[in-house]
C-alpha cells in the first residue's frame, strides 16, 4: 500500500492523481472515521425519495474504503446507522438495512482481494436476525485479513457505548477505584484499536451527531460541504493533507502529525 497502489487505481494526470502525489505516507492519520451526512439532501434537490439519495451514498462508501486500504490507513470507521435513526419512517430504515446487506454481498470479494478486515460497532445484539447473520457471516470471511480494520457504525450511539461499557466493567467486577481511561477503553466496541486522528463530517453540519464521544476527544476534525453520495477518493485525499498541515496540541505543547 503506498502512493504507487494508489497511482495506479486512480486516472493518470487526474486531480486525483495530483492530490495523492502532495500526500506524506509518513504521516497518515492511523484512523480515519467518517460521518455520512447528506444523503437525504441530495436526493431532494434532485426530487427523489429520500432512499435515492442512500442507493447513491453506496457509491461513495466503495471509493472510500478501496481509496483507504490502497493509501495504508490502518483503521477507517464509517458511521451508517445510529440508534436514534430508528426514529425515521419504517420503510426508509428497511431500505438502509437491504441496502447495507446488498452492500457486503456485492462488496465482500473486494474486501477479501484488498486485504480489508470486516467489523461492526454498535449494539448489534437489537438487529433483526438476518441482518445479524450477514455481519456475522463478512465478519467471519475477513476476520484473518491483516490489512486495514473496516468498522461500521451500527445501530450506534456514542452514549449508548459509554453506558455499555460501564455495565461491562461492573460486570467483570471492576470497583471505581481500579478503573482508569486506559483500562475503561478496553471495554469500548473499538477496544483495543487505536483512537481516531482524523474525524471528517460531509454536508456541511457543524456537529459530532453522538459518534465516538470518548474516543475523538483529540482528533482533528474535517467538516466539507460536500453532500455524502458525492463525495470520492479526492474528498479523502483532501481531508488527509488538510491533517497534514496541522499541529497536534492534545491539550499541551505543539506536536507535529506523526503516524500513529
Amino acid at each position: 500500500m503506498g502512493l504507487d497502489d494508489v497511482l495506479s487505481w486512480v486516472e493518470q494526470d487526474s486531480a486525483e492523481a495530483e492530490l495523492a502525489s502532495q500526500i506524506d505516507f509518513e504521516r497518515l492519520p492511523t484512523h480515519v472515521a467518517i460521518i455520512m451526512d447528506g444523503n437525504g439532501r441530495w436526493a431532494a434537490q434532485r426530487g427523489l425519495p429520500r432512499v435515492h439519495g442512500h442507493r447513491a451514498g453506496i457509491d461513495s462508501v466503495r471509493d472510500v474504503v478501496e481509496a483507504s486500504a490502497r493509501l495504508g490507513v490502518q483503521v477507517l470507521t464509517l458511521y451508517a446507522f445510529s440508534v436514534e435513526n430508528w426514529k425515521r419512517p419504517p420503510g426508509e430504515v428497511a431500505t438502509l438495512m437491504t441496502l447495507l446487506k446488498r452492500y457486503l454481498r456485492q462488496e465482500l470479494r473486494t474486501l477479501l482481494d484488498n486485504n480489508i478486515r470486516f467489523n461492526v460497532v454498535g449494539r448489534g445484539d437489537e438487529l433483526t436476525p438476518d441482518i445479524r447473520d450477514e455481519l456475522a457471516f463478512a465478519t467471519r470471511q475477513t476476520e484473518a485479513n491483516t490489512s486495514m480494520q473496516f468498522n461500521i457504525a451500527l445501530n450506534y450511539g456514542g452514549r449508548a457505548e459509554i453506558v455499555d461499557a460501564a455495565r461491562c466493567a461492573m460486570d467483570a467486577g471492576i470497583c471505581a477505584n481500579d478503573l482508569d481511561e486506559e483500562r475503561f477503553a478496553g471495554f469500548l466496541y473499538t477496544a483495543g484499536q487505536p483512537d481516531p486522528d482524523l474525524l471528517i463530517r460531509t454536508s456541511g453540519e457543524m456537529r459530532v451527531s453522538n459518534f465516538l464521544l470518548w474516543q475523538i476527544a483529540y482528533a482533528e476534525i474535517w467538516v466539507t460541504e460536500t453532500l455524502w453520495p458525492d463525495f470520492r477518493c479526492r474528498h479523502l485525499f483532501e481531508a488527509l493533507l488538510a491533517y497534514q498541515r496541522r499541529e497536534r496540541r492534545y491539550g499541551g505543547i505543539n506536536r507535529p502529525v506523526v503516524a500513529g
